[in-house]
């Protein structure tokens, strides 16, 4: 006999277009937070005027500033100076898009919509800390307020869970830190990590704290194999961001935790 699994491909389809649209609005998003990486960290306003490249300063019409499609169609390059647009960029769209997806296919409304919140935040986060090791503490603070809000207002859990794993995330990593300074007499850990993990605390509850850790832990360790098989000298020196490992862990563990409670049973 077929196994039951409480859902099936015809009760799914009629609820396609909300992840169809959530993945729409991520390229969207994905867009503006492209250009917010690139610029931000120059301190560039990425708010007032018009979109422009930038290189040659040449003003984007709105065909050109179409997600994914207009970057495939004018090969990576602008149209008026002929310079190659960063690839960062399609590359953010495209994870922005997926993260609006999962998290709407996972819990189409607006539990789904938040957690498109969470992924699209950790994206910026893990992107600026990829980039130049920059957490700032105003995408943290986001981070963490958004966890609680989300929690009072979508989420069918305790508060106090949110609140604890905010303190435990910071307090756990403050410590590392403080101890690897003293032992070594150097930094270990930048002043932004213990602040990502209290605000993916304050998502995820205390109890997934561990699993960050040890997700990112193992991720980091692929990285560190990955360099080493393509010739890149790994010494005790070597700067792995521990902000970007923590984000590719945890919004696949929010998905599991949204599709625990509806999607899979």
């Amino acid at each position: 006999m077929p196994i039951d699994r409480g859902y099936s491909l015809e009760h799914m389809l009629p609820a396609l277009p909300i992840p169809i649209a959530g993945a729409l609005l991520g390229l969207i998003i994905g867009s503006f937070l492209a250009t917010l990486i690139l610029r931000w960290p120059e301190g560039r306003s990425v708010m007032s005027g018009r979109s422009s490249c930038d290189h040659c300063g040449h003003q984007l019409r709105i065909w050109e500033l179409i997600p994914v499609a207009s970057y495939l169609l004018q090969r990576g390059k602008c149209r008026q100076c002929g310079q190659e647009v960063a690839p960062d960029h399609i590359a953010i769209e495209i994870a922005a898009g997926l993260i609006g997806g999962l998290a709407l296919f996972a819990a189409p409304g607006p539990e789904g919509l938040a957690g498109a919140v969470f992924g699209w935040v950790l994206l910026t986060l893990g992107a600026l800390d990829a980039n130049h090791h920059w957490l700032p503490d105003r995408l943290t603070v986001v981070l963490a307020v958004s966890g609680l809000v989300a929690s009072v207002l979508l989420v069918p859990v305790e508060l106090i869970d949110r609140l604890i794993g905010g303190l435990l995330g910071f307090a756990s990593l403050a410590i590392v830190a403080g101890l690897y300074r003293y032992v070594r007499g150097r930094e270990g850990l930048g002043g932004g990590d213990p602040k990502m993990l209290a605000g993916i605390g304050c998502w995820l509850g205390w109890q997934t704290l561990p699993l960050v850790i040890l997700g990112a832990s193992f991720v980091g360790l692929l990285v560190a194999l990955s360099w080493q098989v393509r010739g890149k000298i790994m010494t005790a020196d070597s700067l792995l961001p521990l902000g970007s490992l923590m984000a590719v862990v945890a919004f696949p563990l929010w998905l599991y935790q949204a599709a625990g409670d509806g999607l899979l049973y």
